[in-house]
């Protein structure tokens, strides 16, 4: 086992602070990363404060997670030392069922190994990107196109992903009208997907206070949904809303915008229940779905579509012991559009 430099959480209620974690020892199959770049994402904060259930601690979160290849294993054949490379939001799956055999190891049968506060092959508990250095099995490594700025890829390695894939998979493109609820760092990425895409791109957000950059990253409209009349000016107008934001919603007030066999898609994971009235799906042959990330060709491709795009998040640089001031900043909204963790910093 090696040790690298870490921020850790201690409990559900305690700033994150400087520490190690322990790495394994490079496998046959295995590729050792030295981390670069490491996104903050808001699972990161609902991870740690137990919104979603009791977590192991003490524990080092992020899945965003960019940087070079240092050493691999000795049946390594795609990656080599020097090599740009990222790992997203899994590590590992069985590889053997349906889901992983199609490409989509998030919805393994088994249970993916998630990136953190997962149990590893080993039985230890995984630890994330805001870490100097991880060993991950290559067949969960991305390479990171040349064309894509180093310090901008990380957020892609979950914030990129869980809005192409939707998207993709739902059908945005010419010719179909979508909606983006929320315009932080999910969101402001679906505008830039959608609109590469083709589709007709609007956003809708709490306020008007983003409009700018909405319409800057590819928006066609941008509508405010604490204005009631916007509710009733755009009823039955899209084909696709995308749900980006990690609080409750107003469930069947979103699907009344839905046109006939619309679909309602959330990517955003609030911690509570939200309600709806199965007549708003009844009513308008439309669908309620959701969607978690990609599978690792997707990602792949996902990467390969940022670079022959332009695509990139738009993201603010932050030291290590800038951590704890981002989430509250996260958590207020007020990060345009993602904090991304120079790993240099966490040695310091």
């Amino acid at each position: 086992m090696t040790s690298v430099h870490a921020y850790v959480a201690r409990s559900a209620t305690e700033p994150l602070v400087p520490g190690t974690v322990e790495r394994r020892e490079v496998g046959p199959k295995d590729v050792r990363i030295d981390i670069r770049w490491a996104g903050v994402c808001h699972s990161d904060i609902h991870t740690v404060r137990g919104d979603w259930g009791p977590q192991p601690y003490p524990l080092t979160v992020g899945h965003e997670i960019a940087g070079v290849v240092a050493e691999v294993g000795s049946e390594v054949t795609r990656y080599r030392a020097g090599d740009r490379v990222g790992v997203g939001c899994m590590v590992g799956s069985c590889g053997k069922c349906a889901h992983c055999q199609a490409g989509d190891e998030q919805y393994c049968v088994e249970g993916m190994i998630a990136t953190y506060a997962g149990t590893d092959r080993d039985g230890t508990v995984t630890q994330g990107g805001y870490s100097t250095g991880v060993v991950v099995d290559e067949d969960f490594v991305l390479r990171i196109p040349d064309a894509i700025p180093f310090e901008k890829a990380a957020p892609l390695l979950c914030a990129g992903i869980t809005t192409y894939s939707p998207l993709k998979r739902w059908g945005a493109g010419p010719g179909r009208k979508v909606a983006i609820v929320g315009m932080g760092g999910l969101g402001h990425l679906a505008v830039k997907f959608a609109h590469a895409m083709g589709a007709e791109v609007t956003v809708l957000s709490r306020t008007l206070g983003k409009r700018e950059d909405g319409l800057r990253l590819g928006a066609d409209h941008y509508h405010a949904t604490s204005d009631p009349e916007t509710f009733q000016a755009l009823a039955g107008r899209f084909d696709l809303i995308l749900n980006t934001v990690s609080a409750p919603i107003d469930v069947d007030a979103f699907l009344g915008l839905l046109a006939v066999d619309g679909a309602l898609v959330n990517v955003g994971a609030p911690g509570e229940p939200l309600d709806l009235h199965v007549m708003s799906l009844i009513g308008g042959r439309r669908s309620y779905a959701g969607s978690m990330i990609g599978g690792i060709a997707e990602t792949q491709e996902m990467l390969d579509y940022c670079a022959g795009h332009g695509i990139a998040p738009e993201v603010e640089i932050i030291a290590a012991d800038q951590i704890n001031q981002a989430w509250d900043r996260v958590l207020a909204s007020d990060v345009r559009y993602r904090f991304v963790i120079d790993t240099t910093t966490l040695a310091a």
